[in-house]
């Protein structure tokens, strides 16, 4: 069940991150709050299964533009989203392209508040239990 937690922050994460882009950006807006979490899911599940393979197949664009193609390719799937999302609006590539940017920032800031330092996710918590190792230690033998 840890897995659907986790998912569900990320999802959240995800829509105060298009939320923010979409106060920040002038064309990217939404209709409704069905169509902004509709979004975001869309995105996000792109971003988990469609994503990588873009990012395999355009390898060679990537190494040579020393990574930038990511954000063309960040800015297409927000794009995509767009296309598929009723009331959800992205009125330019240029848009989507700093829209994806401003999303990945606030998502990135986002979820570092819900990792704890074991990388399984907490929310807004911060461990300061210390583990109990059972067995034996040894010692240098040249400190004996």
């Amino acid at each position: 069940m840890i897995g659907m937690k986790q998912f569900v922050l990320r999802w959240a994460a995800t829509t105060v991150a298009v939320m923010v882009a979409s106060s920040v950006i002038r064309g990217i807006h939404y209709d409704t709050w069905a169509a902004l979490i509709g979004a975001s899911l869309l995105l996000g599940i792109l971003n988990a299964f469609v994503r990588p393979f873009l990012l395999i197949l355009s390898a060679p664009i990537i190494l040579v533009t020393l990574g930038l193609f990511i954000l063309v390719l960040n800015g297409l799937l927000l794009l995509l989203v767009h296309t598929v999302v009723l009331g959800f609006h992205v009125d330019s590539f240029w848009s989507a392209f700093w829209g994806a940017i401003v999303i990945s920032v606030v998502s990135w800031i986002l979820s570092a508040f819900f990792r704890g330092s074991d990388g399984r996710v907490h929310v807004l918590t911060h461990h300061t239990k210390t583990r109990q190792v059972r067995g034996r230690v040894l010692e240098d033998q040249d400190r004996q």
